[in-house]
Order: C-alpha cells, then structure tokens, then sequence
C-alpha cells in the first residue's frame, strides 16, 4: 500500500502545480478518477486502491499519469499497460436461473491470429488459473480447450482470431431445480391432506418436505454469487492479458 499512498498523495500536490508535459507521442484521453483508481490498481498490482481525486476537473492523461507513477516508484510501462487494458475489456456475458447467476462467459476479439505457441502458453495459462488440466482439441482454425462444463474457445473472424471463455454451475441448477421440485411435492401434499382432511396429522410430514426442499435450494442457490465474481476475475484476467500481449500475427491460411 506504500506505493498507492504515495500515488495518492502525488495527485493531491499535481492539484497544486501544473505537471510538466513530455514531448513525443502520446495519447490525448485524459482518465477520470475510476478509471485513475483502476489503472494505479492494475499497474501494482494491489487491488486496495483508496479513492484518488483527479487533480482536475477534466481528468489526467497518460502521460501526466505515467509522470505521478515515476514519482513514486511505478515504472511508465506498467502504468501504459493498465491504462491501455482499459480499452480491451472483454464483453460480459451472464446465463441466469431464479435470478442467480449459473453461467460465466467473456469474450474478446484479439484482432490478430494467434500462433501454435501462442496458443499452447494460453492454455498454460488456462491451467494455472483454473487449476485444471482440461483437453485440446481442434478443427482447421477452431481450437478448443475444455475441463467439464469451462471452455475456452478459440474462433477465427474477418479480423483475426476471437477468444470466447465460458463456462455454467450446472450441479447448482440440478440442486436448485430439485429442491423446487420436492418444495412442489410438499404443497401437492398439503393440498391434498387439506381435501381429505388428514392436514392436521399430515402436517409433520409436510413440513419435513418443504424444509428439504428449501435446504435443497438454499444449498444450491448460496455460493452461486461468489464463484460468479471468482470466474468472472479469472476470465477477465486471461482474455486482458492475452488482448495485451504482443505477439507476430500468423498467416492467413489460402484460399
């Protein structure tokens, strides 16, 4: 957090004094204070960034960004690099069920064609983050790479290749879907013993069916929000840092 603080106070003095302007290339977007918070975030990689006031009224811009970040330590380059992936944000994709998340999906177009290498250290990379080994395969310029329900999906378009990563809680769905179904059986049940006049002495045995079919739900439904966020990050961070990368274009296979 030293650098962070640093960063901070750095954009409370900028607010004081006019910053010293580089010549050469540079981009004329100037950042407001989320996306300064965000990119001083990803430049150290520390995601507890206090909030940071941009010193004025029409933000910063890189350059004056990458000139805060020399004054405290962060190398321009990283400070590039995390504005520039402000820029590559993979799209959101989100499948629901009663209202809750059960699918995953982010996709992003590379605007380039991705190598054999390229592609063997992404599913490196897909290993690590996801702690999961997973199978290869491919289909002329389609790659796959799959572990149960996650896949990642490599897909040529008119520009170049596009990665889609998606994955679905398909035990949660199950667990849920049954949990409705045993919580219809205990109102069936009710109804029934209510026409028959049997509700009073049937009651137990009602209520034990409603309450496991509510635990059913509730164990299905309760830690569908959390690994939602935690695929969410996880594809975010894959598909940025693969949009980032530098790589050789491969070439177009002939017609």
């Amino acid at each position: 957090m030293l650098r962070l603080d640093a960063a901070h106070s750095a954009l409370n003095v900028a607010s004081y004094r006019p910053l010293r302007h580089h010549t050469g290339t540079m981009t004329d977007r100037r950042y407001s204070e989320e996306e300064i918070a965000a990119i001083f975030s990803d430049a150290t990689e520390d995601p507890r960034v206090p909030p940071l006031q941009a010193p004025r009224d029409d933000g910063l811009t890189l350059v004056e960004l990458q000139q805060i970040g020399r004054e405290v330590g962060i190398s321009p380059d990283a400070v590039a690099r995390a504005a520039r992936s402000l820029d590559v944000r993979p799209r959101a994709g989100l499948r629901r069920f009663l209202g809750l998340p059960i699918g995953v999906e982010r996709t992003i177009a590379l605007n380039r064609w991705l190598t054999d290498a390229e592609w063997e250290r992404l599913v490196v990379r897909l290993r690590e983050v996801f702690d999961a080994r997973g199978a290869m395969s491919a289909h002329g310029n389609f790659r796959q790479w799959t572990n149960g329900n996650l896949q990642a999906l490599l897909e040529p378009t008119a520009t170049g290749h596009r990665l889609r990563l998606k994955t679905t809680k398909g035990v949660a769905r199950a667990r849920m879907a049954a949990g409705l179904a045993v919580v219809g059986i205990g109102g069936v049940m009710s109804i029934a013993s209510a026409m028959n006049g049997h509700l009073a002495a049937d009651t137990p045995s009602i209520i034990t069916v409603l309450v496991a079919g509510a635990a059913m739900l509730v164990y299905g439904a309760l830690p569908l929000r959390s690994w939602a966020r935690l695929r969410g990050r996880q594809m975010d961070a894959v598909a940025t840092e693969l949009a980032l990368a530098d790589g050789e274009p491969a070439p177009k296979e002939s017609e």
